[in-house]
């Protein structure tokens, strides 16, 4: 047993997707999701790339050539288990992957497991059309299955390595928010929404941050009227200088060992109006309220359904965006949960039951675009029996500087 507090026993994930392979009749299994990739080989991808997974023994990872010593070197998985591909004769990913695939199939049949699916982000990484029609064409006799849903619910539950992993990337968010709140405190005039998010990517960064992972388009800042856009909309930050009396956004985001921070806090930049203070003072409640009320046994519609008769009782329901939190996991592995069934499991349930030791994100949008102000509160959480423990430790309240 490794002393390692961020330690992973890697083997026994891997003997885990194995065991949920065997009750599902999968013979072998091509990885090619990003929460896939993650979760297996515990190694940034970039590359499009795919883990294949025999029943018995270590999986292969491919990925792009220029890539590969890079990745063998980070990984767990020794260099015979880590190959590249190239767009070439023969050595392309389909025919090198689909080869590696054949060797646990008898005579070239069999069940591949393989992963189809849609997204609400870009870089999810299920199997392409092509790939799919590509892969039949190269295991003629073998059946591909959809089992995106093996990785899913083997990794549901976090490993106290995971847990730990998660605390640090919110150790290392709650410091780049500390900056932006000294930068803010000592004179914001003529700052902009880009450098409010380049000084906290600084503080994290040398704080030991490895990326402020981009599915957002990095750090997500907004000032004004872009804190109100309707729906909560994503805010990549842009060149806008800040200004008195507007609201100001400030979502940070880190990575450490691909285990993701996420964090936001809010600002009104005085001088503020009772009206503004007034939904200050809203939003913080419901946060307070939502953290209160998560534990095991609480599902995404009964906690949304608690949350909106707060809401409508303090008469602000109408800027409230549904929903009150998504998924979290290792880089890639984002499932969302919402309050609207979806399509394949995992994806969206609104009557899953948290069990301990899952973690969610708190994700709570406020949004009011004709009075131009919204405000936004993230952090992941570790679901306890009786109770959660909230990552991030910065003090939830809506600063007026």
């Amino acid at each position: 047993m490794s002393n390692d507090p961020f330690y992973i026993d890697h083997p026994v994930r891997v003997r885990a997707i194995q065991q949920e392979m065997a009750k599902d009749g999968i013979d072998v299994y091509i990885g090619s999701r990003l929460r896939t990739l993650s979760f297996v080989s515990d190694v940034f991808c970039p590359w499009r790339s795919y883990v294949v997974i025999p029943p018995e023994g270590l999986p292969t990872v491919y990925t792009f050539v220029i890539d590969a010593a890079r990745v063998a070197d980070e990984t767990w998985l020794d260099e015979e288990h880590v190959l590249g591909f190239a767009p070439m004769g023969g050595q392309d990913q389909i025919t090198l992957v689909a080869e590696k695939a054949a060797e646990s199939l008898k005579g070239g049949k069999g069940r591949v497991g393989v992963e189809a699916g849609m997204s609400n982000y870009l870089p999810e990484g299920n199997l392409t059309y092509y790939e799919y029609e590509a892969f039949r064409a190269a295991l003629p006799d073998a059946e591909l299955v959809n089992a995106l849903d093996i990785v899913d619910r083997v990794s549901m539950i976090k490993d106290q390595g995971t847990i730990n992993r998660f605390r640090e990337a919110s150790r290392l968010v709650d410091i780049g928010q500390q900056a932006v709140m000294d930068a803010l405190r000592a004179g914001y005039k003529g700052m902009t929404e880009t450098e409010i998010g380049g000084l906290a990517a600084y503080a994290m960064r040398k704080a030991g941050s490895e990326w402020e992972w981009s599915f957002t388009g990095g750090n997500e800042i907004a000032s004004g009227y872009r804190t109100g856009l309707a729906g909560g909309a994503c805010t990549p930050a842009s060149r806008r200088a800040l200004q008195p009396g507007e609201p100001l956004m400030v979502d940070l985001h880190a990575m450490y060992r691909l285990c993701l921070g996420d964090h936001t806090h809010n600002y009104l930049l005085g001088p503020a109006t009772d009206r503004q203070r007034w939904h200050a003072q809203n939003f913080v409640d419901l946060v307070a309220l939502c953290l209160k009320t998560y534990k095991a046994g609480v599902s995404p519609s009964s906690l949304a359904d608690e949350m909106m008769i707060f809401c409508e009782e303090r008469g602000f329901a109408e800027y409230m965006v549904p929903g009150f939190e998504h998924g979290i996991g290792m880089l890639g592995d984002e499932w969302r949960i919402g309050r609207n069934d979806g399509p394949f499991p995992y994806w969206t349930n609104p009557d899953h039951v948290y069990q301990p030791n899952e973690m969610v994100i708190c994700a709570i949008q406020y949004a009011c675009p004709e009075e131009k102000i919204g405000f936004r509160y993230e952090n992941p959480i570790l679901i306890l029996p009786d109770g959660c423990e909230a990552m991030s430790k910065f003090p939830l309240a809506i600063e007026e500087i």
